[in-house]
């Protein structure tokens, strides 16, 4: 992916006494994306958004529009521009590095939004040295300074010729995960359960390659708008079928490769029932032997 033609932010990074001009671009996009806009279903034609007095109903024009705090129901204290202005803490447009630590010791839940960190001409040296003594090292960086008028909390990470800068998310924004997870059951599995899951995982062990993995909803999409020019419909989609407790045994073993109980048992039964069908005409054919072997002297005596 190209990297945009306009920074999203400019500024100096710096660790130790060493300092060199670098540039953030985004390294995640989402204009490819379909978009859609609001349209009156009547007539074709957009609508148009505009705010209103939640009580009175009428239009509120640009500049009455403030920022307001709720306390509780319908009441706020109001902000103006220039006094949620001056909230913005000050800043040097500065990247300070704070430390240099393990590239495994922040857990990825913290993870925001990655940029591309460039350096400006002037500063490519003093940015290659940064680059490859934390190469060298197998280290990442955390740095601070105010990015889009917050103090954020940056990742710095070596990446092919350059630098990822992920802006962490703090302590406050991130959910407990005692609290996502208090209602799993403590539920232990092992024996066949449990080997036949590792060897499914062992199955399908490979690398991530993003080029493999397709948005599935945003070809949807076009397949649906497509359809609805051409004034078709599209088929609905079966909902997956949800593994029950008393059927995971057997999804697993298949998953494994191994036969259906049922196909099993069946083939076996053909199988036995073959061997049963052998073994009578096996039977009989000696039964009928023995009686022909019998009635031989008989025979002769006749002849005679």
């Amino acid at each position: 992916m190209a990297v945009a033609a306009r920074a999203q932010w400019k500024g100096y990074i710096r660790f130790g006494e060493v300092t060199a001009p670098v540039a953030l671009y985004t390294a995640t996009s989402t204009s490819e994306r379909i978009s859609f806009h609001t349209v009156n279903r009547k007539t074709g034609n957009r609508v148009r958004r505009e705010f209103v007095d939640g009580v009175t109903g009428k239009p509120v024009e640009k500049e009455d529009q403030v920022k307001g705090y709720e306390l509780d129901n319908d009441r706020y204290v109001v902000l103006e521009p220039e006094e949620v202005a001056s909230a913005v803490p000050e800043s040097d447009k500065t990247l300070h590095v704070q430390a240099f630590i393990s590239c495994d010791d922040i857990d990825k839940v913290y993870f925001d939004r990655p940029y591309y960190l460039t350096p400006d001409k002037m500063g490519t040296e003093a940015y290659a040295l940064l680059r490859d003594g934390m190469r060298k090292k197998e280290v990442a960086a955390i740095a601070q300074t105010v990015l889009f008028r917050r103090m954020r909390t940056v990742l710095l990470r070596t990446h092919d010729k350059g630098l990822i800068a992920t802006t962490l998310n703090f302590d406050y924004e991130v959910r407990s995960a005692k609290e996502a997870f208090k209602e799993i059951p403590d539920i232990k599995i092992k024996g066949e359960m449990l080997d036949l899951a590792k060897h499914i995982i062992g199955m399908k062990k490979g690398t991530f390659s993003a080029e493999e993995f397709d948005d599935r909803y945003e070809a949807a999409l076009a397949e649906l708008i497509k359809a609805k020019l051409e004034g078709k419909t599209l088929p609905k989609r079966a909902p997956p079928k949800v593994s029950k407790p008393n059927e995971l045994l057997e999804a697993l073993r298949q998953s494994a490769g191994f036969k259906p109980a049922a196909e099993s048992k069946g083939r076996e039964g053909k199988a036995a029932a073959k061997g049963r069908a052998k073994a009578t005409r096996s039977t009989a054919a000696k039964a009928k032997s023995k009686a022909t072997a019998k009635s031989a002297p008989a025979q002769r005596r006749r002849a005679s």
